[in-house]
């Protein structure tokens, strides 16, 4: 397609709308035209499949057809799980002390910044790893957008005192194309990658205005040319003018569809480091942004696994697995992994399933975990 004509009326037109309270009956109330829901309330509903469906419909609902955004307030109620968690975001940090980590949308080195957070949490601590993944609300959050089986992918960012605020833009996947590359595709898949991925942050310190959290521009995944705008001078400054922020608390969780213009904001604190974990969530029908080794990560996890299984309930088993394992039985070799009781090979997640469900020992998991990836190879 060749570069269209874009229309800053139709954009303002669009992001000038209001957000309709009375159409997302769950949530606990509208600020600036995001969805704020009580998360103490989701997990008392979440043993009723009717609350699972309709709170999956209008989270799906508000991202596409509404404002683009939701937060789950005290999405991790019990803190010291993020302190846990903290403590191995910054073991990491020192190990990669010396290591250069860009930022697709800022001056590399303003901000401090952890790629493949996921994986590398797991390998250094999995016990740490299985107590905060196996939050039941990332798993309905994910699920909502996405559908089962999707791919978890996690970055930590830190804006450091004085930190400047990031260019705003669209992300991954079309987001991070540049604009003669962006026109070799048709319209239809650009409306496509919005639904490819989902953007989340979970707040790993608390977020106050003053230190710069997320600029938000709701409504602007509407704007179905935004890919090509978002570079466009006059659309910068429309942002400018009229993105929002909210301010989080240490545990909410923030989710927003990948097209949201958005960008992280100013610190403007003297001494506040203000941290969180960015989640990239793919659809098991796209490419994840990074590569992540699945089978090194949850042949690590497995003993700290064990000793939780009988403790986990449904919910929270299903969370850990679909962030750690492959849930999707493709690209496979069908001659060497032929699918044999049905149309679809068995996964790595239903592999892990069934091990702990058994109680089939370490060295003896790692022997059909290795063998599994052996018989998907080319």
């Amino acid at each position: 397609m060749q570069a269209p004509l874009l229309e800053l009326g139709a954009f303002a037109e669009l992001c000038s709308q209001t957000l309709k309270a009375s159409a997302y009956p769950l949530a606990h109330r509208v600020e600036k035209n995001v969805l704020l829901y009580d998360s103490d309330e989701i997990r008392s509903g979440l043993s009723s499949a009717s609350f699972q469906q309709a709170l999956k419909q209008e989270l799906a609902h508000v991202l596409q057809q509404g404002s683009g955004v939701f937060v789950l307030q005290n999405a991790f109620a019990d803190q010291a799980v993020i302190a846990r968690m903290n403590e191995v975001f910054e073991a990491i940090f020192v190990q990669e002390a010396d290591k250069a980590s860009g930022d697709h949308f800022a001056k590399a080195g303003a901000n401090g910044r952890i790629w493949n957070a996921l994986q590398k949490s797991a390998l250094i601590d999995p016990a740490a790893f299985v107590e905060y993944y196996k939050n039941p609300l990332l798993l309905l959050a994910s699920e909502a957008w996405l559908g089962p089986h999707y791919q978890m992918t996690t970055q930590v960012n830190v804006v450091r005192p004085g930190g400047q605020a990031q260019a705003p833009h669209r992300d991954y996947h079309l987001g991070f194309q540049e604009q003669n590359e962006l026109a070799r595709y048709p319209l239809h898949t650009h409306l496509m990658s919005t639904q490819l991925t989902l953007q989340g942050a979970v707040a790993h310190t608390d977020m106050p205005l003053e230190s710069g959290p997320t600029l938000l521009l709701p409504f602007s995944q509407q704007y179905a040319l935004g890919y090509f705008a978002w570079r466009d001078p006059a659309f910068k400054a429309y942002f400018d003018e009229h993105a929002i922020q909210l301010a989080l608390k240490q545990g909410d969780a923030l989710f927003f569809n990948p097209a949201l213009f958005h960008a992280a904001g100013n610190n403007y604190t003297q001494d506040f480091h203000r941290s969180a974990n960015l989640l990239q969530v793919s659809s098991a029908f796209g490419r994840s942004m990074e590569q992540i080794d699945r089978y090194a990560m949850t042949h690590a996890l497995y003993p700290a696994l064990q000793k939780e299984w009988a403790h986990l309930n449904e919910w929270e088993r299903d969370a850990v697995l679909s962030s750690a394992c492959e849930g999707y039985s493709f690209p496979t070799n069908l001659d060497s992994d032929p699918p044999l009781s049905g149309l679809a090979p068995q996964t790595m997640k239903q592999l892990t399933a069934q091990a702990l469900q058994d109680g089939l020992a370490v060295e003896t998991f790692k022997q059909q975990l290795q063998q599994h990836a052996q018989q998907r190879l080319a």
